[in-house]
């Protein structure tokens, strides 16, 4: 997530680039090949591109639109598991009267943080992170699951027999649950009383379990790759038709105006594939891109929160935003 007030100018130029090179390339051929070459056939009336790219800028906008309720699904989901997190550890403390079984849990719930954002942070197919504007501007912050160990984060929360177990297990973070809940119930005193307070953390677990499947969701279930690859096609169909629309409203000017096209070309072309790139880089929340949410951060903002409850003396620090961009 962007920490900061905006991006910079130099910071979008860089990121956008390569393509801006692309458009002025196509814009400048087209109109040397017009105005030196003598092809004056290079042309095309305009009404029918801005019908083009009136249908283009319709079509963006709901995949951006489209893009950024996945972002901000996302950001309340991982808000609840956050404000669920403060409950879950006040009702442990008040519930659970031993005080290493109180610990246990809490750091299992640790645990179960660690498994879920090391799991939503792994890599797929459809993610737009491996591509060279974005691993470029990854060098500016760092992304902890990709530079540590699960295995290693796992090791200093769960006793060894419970850290073989879930290691040996695909969802590690839905295992977790399962423990918790079993713990829970071992954990719980005899009568009526001791099951309405096992009920009522049992709920919290529950509520932990729905949440990872939302996150799950957005993770393996992508924009679909139809409306992605369409308007990916239409943007760079309305790129290159841009240059034969201009032409003959700039030639009507004169002759030496017909270079203009390239200028404002290029502007249009930005314009309207920088969109069309904001929504790939808003589209999948959990990626490891600075426009994630930043469940590193949160997840490290949890674990200060319970261990102040734990009336612990070693407190991690929040994790600080890199470069304006907080993981």
């Amino acid at each position: 997530m962007h920490a900061g007030r905006h991006y910079s100018l130099k910071e979008i130029a860089i990121w956008t680039r390569r393509e801006t090179t692309v458009f002025a390339l196509i814009a400048t051929i087209l109109t040397a090949l017009n105005a030196l070459a003598g092809w004056t056939w290079l042309i095309a009336p305009w009404p029918p591109i801005a019908v083009i790219g009136t249908a283009v800028a319709i079509i963006t906008g709901f995949k951006n639109n489209a893009a950024y309720g996945r972002l901000w699904e996302a950001r309340q989901v991982f808000g609840s598991i956050v404000g669920s997190s403060r409950t879950f550890g006040l009702l442990v403390l008040d519930l659970i009267p031993d005080q290493s079984a109180r610990r246990r849990i809490i750091y299992r719930h640790f645990a179960w943080l660690t498994a879920l954002r090391y799991q939503l942070r792994e890599r797929r197919a459809w993610e737009s992170m491996r591509r060279s504007f974005n691993t470029e501007y990854q060098r500016k912050y760092r992304v902890p699951e990709w530079e540590g160990s699960m295995e290693t984060e796992l090791a200093r929360l769960l006793d060894a027999n419970e850290h073989a177990y879930i290691l040996g297990r695909k969802n590690r973070a839905t295992q977790l649950l399962a423990l918790q809940s079993e713990d829970l119930r071992r954990s719980g005193e005899p009568g009526v009383a001791g099951e309405i307070k096992h009920l009522e953390l049992v709920r919290l677990i529950a509520a932990f379990g729905e949440a990872q499947g939302k996150c799950e969701r957005l993770k393996n279930y992508p924009y679909p790759r139809q409306y992605a690859t369409l308007n990916l096609f239409f943007v760079w169909l309305f790129i290159v038709l841009v240059p034969f629309g201009l032409m003959p409203e700039f030639q009507k000017l004169g002759d030496r105006f017909i270079w203009l096209t390239v200028p404002v070309s290029v502007i249009i072309s930005w314009v309207f594939h920088t969109m069309d790139k904001i929504g790939d880089s808003s589209e999948n929340p959990f990626e490891g891109g600075p426009n994630d949410v930043p469940i590193t951060s949160l997840s490290r903002t949890i674990e200060i929160d319970l261990r102040e409850m734990l009336r612990e003396d070693d407190i991690p620090l929040p994790i600080p935003a890199v470069n304006n961009i907080l993981m």
